[in-house]
This record gives structure tokens, C-alpha cells and sequence, in this order.
């Protein structure tokens, strides 16, 4: 049985630079729903080919929802065959900072390209914390992303220790505005941010719709201070955090969450699919 936090996900915390802001924290939501796999270190090569088979199979009357899939790199040729002409976006889980060069063991964005990648997961809180990412290094690596046509997804999210700590605001707002960097603010807009609660993500836990909600909602109140209400009414924010059927639908719905960046229920075809059908 999942464990649900009760009450408030933490108390508000107080930044003038945002509480200044003059915006509704309800938004009519006008953003495409976006869905995403992240495989993480999963999947063979031929698992993969059997996992995007299905998919492709369950998922081709489906227009409502963009729908990415992330393999490990060492399965995107074959599935990039696989998806070309589908619905299913291609998608990969790192790029690097630079280009072509004596950079051991890095993905330039042009390998990527020439296999049809479209969009490519960063900063995501395992990265963080075990390849000690920081938020400069993620604004590089967006901006690479957003010079080779590629569309980042830019993870953010508070630890358990922070969140009991009650400054989620501060450290999601730090991690926003860092790792957003000198991007643009047309490139602001076509980013995809994904807010992961860190103590959620494969642990079972999981926000209720309006504790997410309440996260997003103030994610999106720090892109208005950033770059006004127009581009921030724009982004599509993504939640992830233990997503699986049976509480896609409520989270979904919320006015400010725009879809799932969803772990360990993609790695089966029907735990994604019934993800993706009850977002619908």
C-alpha cells in the first residue's frame, strides 16, 4: 500500500521575489499533456525492441498525449527505427556539455540527432546526487540541448531531508532559476521541466494531487518573475514521483501538472499504457 504524506507537502516558504508576483495560482491549462519514460539503467537491447513493440501496438490511436520514451543509449538505434513514423518520440536520459571531441565516455547532441532523438532528460535528481550535477552544469548542458534542436526535460525537487526541513520552495526555486540559466526566454518556453520529489521517486511515497499541485503552481510563479506570464503559461511541467495508473487520472488533472515523467511503471508496457489512457 503507498504511503501518502498528510497534510501540506511543507509550510509556504517565503521569497518576495516571488510572493511580488501578480498571478492567479490556478492557470486554465492550455498545454499539450506530455508523458514520459524514463528506463533509466533497464532494458537490454532486445527488451527494449519488445517493450516499444507493444507500445507502439497499445498506444497508435493515442493523440491527446505526447508520448517519449527514454531507453539507455546503447538501445536508441533500434528503437529509433522502431518509433519513426509512430507516435512515440524518441528520447535520451544525459547529453553533454560540449560537442564532438576528446570527451571519454560523453554523448554529443549530434549522435543524438542522427538518431531522431527529440528530447533529452537532465538534471534529474540521481545525476544530482550521484554524479554530483549542479545547476550550472544543467543550464550548459539545456543550452547545448536548445542549439541542436533537442528538447530538454530539466528535473527538479527537493530531498526528504529538505523538505522536513520546510524549505521545498527554496530549493526548487534555486534549482529552477539556476538551472535555467541563460537560456532565453524562447527557449524557456519550449523546455519541459519535470518536478521529481526526490523522496518519492521509486520509494512508493507519493504527493496527493493537491500537494503536487501546490509545487507546480509556485514552479510556474518563478518562471512569471523570470519571464512573464506569457512564456510561463507555456512550459509544460511534468510530475514524477512513484506515477502509476491508479493515481495518473487525479494527478493529471490538476491545472498546473502538464504530465508524467514516469520511472519504474514504464519499464512494462501495460503499467505505461494505463498511465497514458487515464490521463486521457
Amino acid at each position: 500500500m503507498e504511503e501518502v504524506y498528510p497534510g501540506r507537502l511543507f509550510p509556504l516558504y517565503a521569497n518576495r521575489a516571488v510572493a511580488n508576483v501578480s498571478v492567479l495560482l490556478r492557470m486554465d491549462k492550455e498545454r499539450k499533456l506530455i508523458v514520459a519514460g524514463n528506463w533509466k539503467s533497464n532494458k537490454t537491447n532486445s527488451e527494449a525492441v519488445a517493450l516499444v513493440t507493444d507500445l507502439i501496438r497499445e498506444l497508435a490511436a493515442v493523440k491527446e498525449v505526447d508520448v517519449v520514451v527514454c531507453p539507455a543509449f546503447t538501445a536508441l538505434s533500434d528503437v529509433s527505427k522502431l518509433v519513426l513514423g509512430s507516435n512515440i518520440r524518441l528520447g535520451a536520459q544525459n547529453l553533454s556539455d560540449s560537442g564532438y571531441g576528446a570527451f571519454t565516455g560523453e554523448i554529443a547532441p549530434g549522435m543524438l540527432r542522427e538518431l531522431s532523438v527529440r528530447y533529452v532528460i537532465l538534471g534529474h535528481s540521481e545525476r544530482r546526487q550521484f554524479q554530483k550535477e549542479s545547476d550550472a552544469l544543467v543550464a550548459k548542458k539545456a543550452a547545448n540541448a536548445h542549439a541542436n534542436n533537442l528538447i530538454p526535460i530539466v528535473c527538479v525537487g527537493e530531498t526528504l531531508a529538505e523538505r522536513e526541513a520546510s524549505i521545498t520552495e527554496k530549493v526548487v526555486e534555486t534549482q529552477v532559476r539556476g538551472s535555467l540559466a541563460g537560456l532565453t526566454a524562447e527557449q524557456v518556453e519550449s523546455t519541459v521541466l519535470a518536478y521529481e520529489p526526490v523522496w518519492a521517486i521509486g520509494t512508493g511515497k507519493t504527493a496527493t494531487s493537491a500537494q503536487a499541485q501546490e509545487v507546480h503552481a509556485f514552479i510556474r510563479k518563478v518562471l512569471v518573475s523570470m519571464h512573464g506570464e506569457a512564456i510561463a503559461r507555456r512550459v509544460r511541467i511534468q510530475y514524477g514521483g512513484s506515477v502509476k495508473g491508479s493515481n495518473a487520472r487525479e494527478l493529471l488533472q490538476q491545472p498546473d501538472i502538464d504530465g508524467a515523467l514516469v520511472g519504474g511503471a514504464s519499464l512494462e508496457s501495460k503499467g505505461f499504457v494505463e498511465i497514458i489512457k487515464n490521463s486521457i
